[in-house]
């Protein structure tokens, strides 16, 4: 009888550790979208304003990729993607039985990979950018140029697509500040991207709030999971016992 009880208690006390441990790797795979959100903007706009000849009024972020420096920016796509695909992971782990569950993280993924794969295919040079470079647009894209588009084009998809399925997430949690949130961002992305590109505001102005929308986005909404995880349950168990 004293053997069994024992033997019970080690394999609870196993099962706890292993659940706090995949607690911790759930927590630092949310934690990644913190990082990613931010990282890309900011990295960014540093170049936009530092790089002598970038014109954030006339140049997409995209062009960073170009001229001497261009690895940086490569290097911002790139990681930025990974830690996309890593807090998508962490959405899977922390929603798996809820809401998103499923179509969060798959959506983030795709954004996520998008990003990463925009970082390897690189747009053309265009509008006097990198310096030197012809002053109007190409006459022709190139094949990694307009695959750097359609994989951008992917992860914006990507992005707006999981706005709403947060927005639902939070909606059904009866979150309504949340809600707001992700239908305005839903909302504002392809008015910034209309606005851009029938010149109403200067096209690199527009994309550079978009980029900025999109980030603090991600930002927002992974400490927010991340803040689930660290409370010990998700809001969804929390309304299912309030219930």
């Amino acid at each position: 009888m004293a053997r069994s009880i024992t033997n019970r208690n080690i394999e609870a006390a196993g099962a706890s550790s292993e659940a706090s441990t995949g607690s911790r790797s759930t927590r630092r795979l949310l934690a990644c979208g913190m990082v990613a959100g931010p990282l890309f903007i900011v990295v960014s706009l540093v170049q936009a304003f530092t790089r002598p000849g970038f014109d954030i009024t006339r140049h997409a972020f995209s062009q960073l990729s170009l001229g001497d420096l261009g690895w940086i920016q490569i290097a911002n796509f790139l990681l930025t993607g990974l830690l996309a695909i890593a807090w998508a992971v962490g959405i899977r782990q922390a929603l798996h039985a809820g809401r998103a569950g499923t179509w969060g993280p798959l959506l983030i993924g795709a954004y996520g990979t998008g990003m990463f794969f925009a970082g390897i295919f690189r747009t053309d040079p265009a509008m006097g950018w990198p310096p030197g470079s012809p002053a109007g647009m190409p006459a022709s894209l190139s094949w990694h140029a307009n695959l750097h588009s359609l994989l951008f084009f992917l992860a914006f998809i990507g992005l707006v697509a999981s706005c709403i399925v947060f927005s639902r997430r939070f909606a059904g949690l009866g979150q309504t500040r949340w809600t707001a949130y992700c239908v305005a961002t839903v909302v504002a992305d392809p008015v910034l991207i209309v606005a851009g590109s029938t010149n109403l505001v200067p096209v690199g102005l527009a994309f550079a709030a978009l980029g900025t929308l999109t980030s603090a986005w991600i930002f927002f909404v992974a400490l927010r999971l991340l803040s689930e995880q660290r409370g010990g349950r998700s809001d969804e168990s929390r309304l299912a016992r309030a219930q």
